[in-house]
């Protein structure tokens, strides 16, 4: 008996790394969407200017100069007594202060608020979504922005979608992250806890179902 008790304990111990290891395989470093812990991610920087984005310029005392601009595809903006400046890329406070430094040649003590009214963002700020989406396509990111957000934006998944092997394809400084996201379960069975919020620069994968 106490032969059979050691083998079965010696039995085990050589499984237990066997299934460690076979565990760690099946997920291929996936990171389950439950367990993302959004405080300890990156934190949200503040909003950058990108082309397409529509301002409101406004020069206090000076309503002449005060203007609604688009910034250009080339992420430069116009306005009264300032052409071509650089846009994309600035927060919006940034953008001011600049302004402020060239409107200072031609009024005393300018003062300007930039104000975003339309909000695209840059290149590298926006969300893709990309594969088995009813409407793949880059989102503009938004605050606070969760994966439902993002899928209600795309209008949901095709028929084909594997929606629970879906993935969020993240970056995170040096670290290349892939968040495993259940999306059917999170549209068909409410299930919150894979309703993560996206950081700018997200991709979402939504792979095809295979039959």
């Amino acid at each position: 008996m106490n032969f059979l008790r050691k083998s079965a304990v010696s039995i085990g111990a050589l499984l237990v790394p066997a299934v460690l290891v076979m565990a760690g395989c099946s997920g291929r470093g996936l990171i389950p969407a439950a367990s993302v812990n959004q405080s300890s991610t990156v934190p949200r920087p503040d909003y950058r200017i990108g082309p397409g984005d529509q301002l409101r310029i406004f020069v206090w005392r000076n309503d002449e100069l005060t203007s609604d601009v688009i910034v250009r595809p080339d992420g430069k903006i116009s306005m009264p007594l300032v052409n071509d400046m650089q846009a994309e890329g600035k927060v919006p406070t940034a953008l001011a202060a600049d302004l402020e430094q060239v409107l200072a040649s031609y009024i005393q003590s300018p003062q300007v608020n930039v104000i975003v009214q339309k909000f695209v963002g840059t290149f590298g700020d926006q969300i893709r979504v990309v594969g088995q989406a009813a409407t793949p396509k880059a989102v503009s990111y938004r605050a606070h922005m969760t994966i439902l957000d993002v899928m209600l934006e795309v209008g949901g998944m095709t028929e084909h979608a594997s929606g629970n092997h879906s993935k969020v394809l993240r970056r995170v400084g040096d670290k290349k992250l892939q968040i495993r996201v259940r999306i059917n379960d999170l549209l068909y069975l409410g299930d919150l806890s894979q309703n993560i919020e996206m950081l700018p620069g997200d991709v979402v994968v939504v792979p095809l179902a295979l039959f």
